[in-house]
């Protein structure tokens, strides 16, 4: 991604995304993991997990140049969240309902989305 305010307004989404699944996963874990039908810690520990990556990103996207080494942990922490998704989907499927197995899937593809949008950063030539 060569422009770096779009690497920003990406960067931004993707932490108010992350901000979100904070709020839902934390805050409101005993509305949440019921409609997903996943263990409330589950659903906890991935808002906690959310509210990290999300002050990540903001760090990185107010940053004048955005460092490769945070945008690095951003992409493949994206990743490791996309394969965390899938392994949550595999191990509780037999408890999850339909609607959290489709969530749970819908969120990895736009995770895995960001992803690849803020991995273009990372391939885009450093500057001075």
């Amino acid at each position: 991604m060569s422009n770096i305010l779009t690497l920003k307004r990406v960067l931004l989404a993707d932490a108010v995304t992350a901000l979100i699944v904070f709020v839902l996963g934390v805050i409101d874990t005993a509305i949440v993991a019921p409609i997903l039908g996943l263990p409330a810690g589950v659903v906890a520990a991935g808002g906690w997990i959310c509210l990290a990556a999300g002050l990540l990103m903001i760090a990185i996207a107010l940053q004048a140049q955005p460092s490769r080494l945070g945008l690095a942990a951003v992409v493949y922490g994206n990743w490791g969240w996309v394969a965390a998704s899938l392994a949550v989907v595999a191990a509780f499927s037999a408890q999850m309902t339909g609607i959290g197995i489709a969530i749970t899937i819908a969120q990895a593809i736009g995770v895995a989305v960001f992803a690849m949008l803020e991995g273009r950063g990372l391939k885009a030539p450093a500057t001075a």
